[in-house]
């Protein structure tokens, strides 16, 4: 074998270069570029600030969006602190029991959103079924309608045509 080791052998293939997405790639720019605040963690910590007042558009569909964010924000903050609070007294066992109800609870969440949707889904097929059987006599009785009107204008003209005849041998027997 060769002291030159910065060949490889020719039956090793050679080394695919790496792809990233998108998000990824903004990533490593954002990285390579020092945006972040505290380089060492890798952690943007400007998502925890404070949102700032709003001074563009509506002012009251402006306001409300901020707010909406700080007490989102507010609540996520308030569940961070009391998981490290149960963390710091209690140990990882408690922070780990919370965490299970917290699961707990999600998915008793997800289980009744199922539930939900499969609600709407079956009185939505109800409501299409009714449609369907209302449907063949709806056309039935618009279909006798248009039938009743054209009898009538049938019958409206067959009496213009009856008058016009009857003035007609009036005046002939007029003359």
């Amino acid at each position: 074998m060769s002291e030159d080791t910065s060949e490889l052998h020719p039956m090793i293939p050679a080394m695919r270069e790496a792809k990233f997405s998108d998000l990824i790639e903004s990533e490593h720019a954002r990285l390579a570029s020092g945006a972040s605040k505290d380089p060492s963690t890798g952690i943007d910590m400007t998502r925890y600030d404070a949102p700032e007042a709003p001074t563009t558009g509506s002012f009251t569909q402006s306001w409300s969006s901020t707010l909406e964010q700080a007490y989102t924000s507010a609540e996520y903050l308030r569940g961070r602190k009391i998981n490290l609070g149960l963390l710091e007294a209690y140990g990882k066992n408690a922070w780990l029991v919370c965490n299970s109800q917290l699961e707990d609870e999600l998915a008793s969440l997800e289980k009744d959103l199922e539930a939900m949707k499969n609600e709407v889904e079956a009185t939505e097929q109800a409501r299409q079924a009714v449609q369907a059987n209302a449907a063949g006599e709806m056309g039935s009785l618009g279909e006798s309608w248009r039938v009743g009107i054209g009898r009538m204008i049938e019958a409206q003209a067959a009496g213009a045509g009856l008058r016009g005849e009857i003035l007609e041998r009036k005046r002939m027997a007029a003359r």
